[in-house]
This record gives C-alpha cells, sequence and structure tokens, in this order.
C-alpha cells in the first residue's frame, strides 16, 4: 500500500476536492483506494453524503480502541462508497476532543499507521484528509504518510500557511528514519488576477522543485462535484480542474 496525506496548515485551500479528484482517479485506474476523514470538520466524509454527526463509528473510533486495533475491528469502519474500488474511513465530531485526550497518553501518534497496517493488503492507495492545524492527528498523517502533498491556493496568505506546515514537517523529520518528500500544489489559480501570478510566481522561485510544474485552476465543475457528492472525473471528465487532476495524478505515481 501506498499512503499520501494532502494537508495544510490553513483551511480552504482545496485539501479535500484534492484528495477526491485523487483518488477517484486512482480508483478508475483499478487501484484498491482507502480515503481517511481525519478532520473534525469532516469535510471528506459529508463529501460521501455521510453525516458526522451521526455516524456511530469513525476514524475516532480508532483512537478510541488504539489498544486493540485488529483487522477485524479496521475493516468494521470501512464504508464501501458507490463507487468502484473507492472505500472510506469516515469521520465524526468526537476527532475534536482528542487534543485534549492525548495530554499524558501514550502511543497516540501512531495510532493511523497502526490501523493501516492491520489492512494493508486490502488496498493499493490510502489517502488522508487532514485537518488544517498541527495536533495529534495532522502527526497521526505524517507519522504514516509516504508522500505528502500539500495543496496552495494561490493567494498571499496560503502562502504564509505553506510556511507553517513545512516547519512541522521540517519538526517530524527527525524522528523518522527517512525524509519524507512533499510536493506542493498551487491550487485555485485565476489567471485573471495579478494576484494569482504573483503567488504562483513565488511559489516557484521559493521552492523550486518541491512544486508541482503545473497548477490547478478555479473551475466551478471542481464545486458543483462536491455539491452532487460525485467524484469530479465522473461528474466533469472534459472539465479543466479534471484534466489539471489527471495530470497531477500522473505526476505523482511516475514517482517524481
Amino acid at each position: 500500500m501506498q499512503i499520501w496525506a494532502v494537508a495544510n496548515q490553513k483551511g480552504g485551500v482545496g485539501k479535500t476536492t484534492t484528495t477526491v479528484a485523487l483518488a477517484g482517479l486512482a480508483a478508475n485506474a483499478g487501484r484498491r483506494v482507502l480515503v481517511l476523514d481525519l478532520d473534525p470538520h469532516g469535510s471528506l466524509t459529508c463529501y460521501f453524503r455521510l453525516n458526522p454527526d451521526q455516524l456511530p463509528h469513525s476514524t475516532y473510533t480508532l483512537f478510541q480502541e488504539r489498544k486493540n486495533l485488529d483487522v477485524n475491528l479496521v475493516g468494521q469502519l470501512i464504508v464501501t462508497t458507490e463507487y468502484q474500488g473507492l472505500s472510506l474511513l469516515p469521520a465524526t465530531t468526537g476527532l475534536a476532543t482528542l487534543e485534549r485526550q492525548a495530554i499524558g497518553n501514550d502511543g497516540m501518534g501512531l495510532v493511523v499507521s497502526k490501523a493501516l497496517s492491520q489492512v494493508w493488503e486490502d488496498f493499493d492507495l490510502a489517502i488522508l484528509d487532514c485537518p488544517p492545524q498541527l495536533g495529534v492527528l495532522m502527526i497521526n498523517a505524517l507519522a504514516a504518510c509516504q508522500k505528502l502533498i500539500i495543496p496552495v491556493q494561490t493567494e498571499f496568505l496560503a502562502l504564509q500557511g505553506l510556511e507553517r506546515i513545512l516547519r512541522t514537517l521540517q519538526m517530524m523529520q527527525r524522528s523518522r528514519s527517512r525524509p519524507l518528500p512533499f510536493v506542493v500544489v498551487p491550487t485555485m489559480f485565476d489567471r485573471r488576477t495579478q494576484a494569482s501570478i504573483t503567488s504562483l510566481r513565488t511559489l516557484r522561485n521559493s521552492h523550486g522543485n518541491n512544486v508541482w510544474p503545473g497548477h490547478i485552476p478555479v473551475d466551478t465543475k471542481l464545486r458543483d462535484a462536491s455539491k452532487m457528492g460525485i467524484p469530479p472525473h465522473l461528474f466533469s471528465p472534459d472539465s479543466r480542474g479534471v484534466e489539471a487532476y489527471t495530470r497531477l495524478f500522473d505526476y505523482l505515481t511516475a514517482g517524481k
């Protein structure tokens, strides 16, 4: 199994859209894909028409049962979506209480890694949709993943969020046995605005080869796909957004 995390310490930059778009393309390519919602807001869970306030089990259960994780427990938490090859481990709002619970409790940083190890042979790719702040959930994602994808909206405030997560990554690298590769993905690019053009130029000048050579454009089809709860490649396969995400998926799977 490959494990990717989609993270940025700023909200509204396209993390959930990126997660669903890449997961859908991977499933369409014949891969068995699991997406995990690690955000207490449950945006990924809502995308697939589940209510985070009403689910009896979720990623929160992994932390509640962290001493008893086995293949049966983890398997029971996974929801099969209506889209072939695409499964979901949803979130509930209980995740918001984890920071308080983590105080004085050992082993909270590796829960997701241990959970995924239980279903390692069942999936080809797991994608983790992370919350927009540093805490036990993001630490779990960074500890578990083999590749970090950082969506960055092409505007000034989002660039500041990138600097924060890069500092977090630098801190985490010290405890990893091998460096964690990361890819910065410019999102919501609007070629009509000077702010987008300047921000994209700043990204490339400041972070060089760590920035994906392409960009995800502003595309209402992506928003419409989210509203309908349909992976973008199925909702509007010829849209500019899907074409861009297809290029990103090819780039990520080529190992560049």
